[in-house]
């Protein structure tokens, strides 16, 4: 029996022009990574694509000509696995994801979130910018196993 190989897609979101470098390692390794928006400035994808091929969306906050070339969502088939990535979740009944989506990928509230809504993977990885309130900075995992599909959040190091 043929073992299948885990791909392993990082997520990030709400940079807001701030790439961490305890980001940058928590990602390392990463197969692909996802920006769920309010990225901020056009050099932190450039930074994220050395580590792995990036798909972004327009967050909020995300203005400029840099940013008019980036969706409002985007949806990836990874392993048979869709994602649907959206920045505010509200957001998702003007903008519903396709159907057969398992995993959501969303950011804006700052807050890191996993769970299971219904059989469809919700991922909020937090904020890896700017400390907002006394949340967290974190950035997340998601790991895709044949047709199986987890997510971990990491609460990032920071000084």
């Amino acid at each position: 029996m043929a073992s299948s190989r885990i791909t392993t897609i990082g997520l990030i979101s709400d940079t807001h022009g701030l790439l961490r470098p305890e980001a940058l390692a928590a990602l390392a390794g990463s197969d692909r990574i996802i920006h769920a928006g309010d990225i901020g400035d056009a050099a932190i994808l450039e930074d994220l694509a050395r580590l792995a091929p990036v798909t972004a969306i327009r967050g909020n906050n995300d203005t400029g000509s840099w940013a008019a070339a980036l969706g409002d969502t985007a949806t990836l088939t990874i392993g048979g696995i869709t994602i649907f990535v959206i920045h505010n979740a509200a957001d998702l009944k003007q903008m519903p994801p396709p159907v057969g989506c398992r995993v959501i990928v969303a950011g804006h509230s700052h807050k890191p979130l996993c769970r299971d809504e219904n059989g469809v993977l919700v991922v909020n990885p937090g904020s890896a910018g700017p400390r907002r309130f006394k949340l967290p900075i974190a950035v997340g995992k998601l790991r895709i196993d044949g047709e199986r599909v987890s997510a971990e959040l990491i609460d990032l190091p920071i000084r």
